[in-house]
């Protein structure tokens, strides 16, 4: 059963999310990528609050580089849509199990981004996790 409502429009564009994002981090980097988008869904807080669909999670304004930098072009594959599905099935893996933030730096991964703690880094990409109050509902299992 899925975390998140998803039509198949949603699993396309959140596949081709996917690959323009994490493409060269190979299949578990793309679901981690995944996991971090519906996590912004699921979380209802900090600068995701308000988000309750996958259209709405990936055009938010300066939420993805691919969406900015004009690389968000590729059609949905049906690998990617296969990693979409179980992110919105609710799976969730270290270290972007709790995240809502990931980024790839030119070097190490910043102790923090956006205030939040690094939490772990998968090939080129490091994942922060909130801290506090204001997002504690992300740990929950929902």
């Amino acid at each position: 059963m899925a975390v998140v409502k998803a039509t198949q429009a949603d699993v396309d564009l959140l596949a081709r999310l996917l690959r323009a994002e994490a493409e060269g981090e190979g299949n578990q980097g793309m679901l981690m990528v995944g996991v971090v988008g519906i996590n912004r869904i699921r979380a209802n807080c900090s600068d995701f609050e308000g988000l309750r669909t996958i259209p709405q999670m990936i055009y938010q304004p300066h939420a993805f580089e691919a969406t900015q930098k004009g690389y968000f072009y590729q059609a949905a594959r049906e690998a990617e849509r296969k990693l979409a599905r179980r992110a919105i099935k609710g799976e969730r893996l270290w270290p972007a199990k709790y995240s809502l933030w990931y980024f790839r730096p030119a070097g190490d991964c910043p102790a923090q981004w956006y205030n939040q703690p690094h939490v772990g880094r998968y090939k080129l990409h490091c994942f922060y996790e909130p801290t506090g109050e204001e997002c504690a509902n992300i740990y929950s299992t929902f």
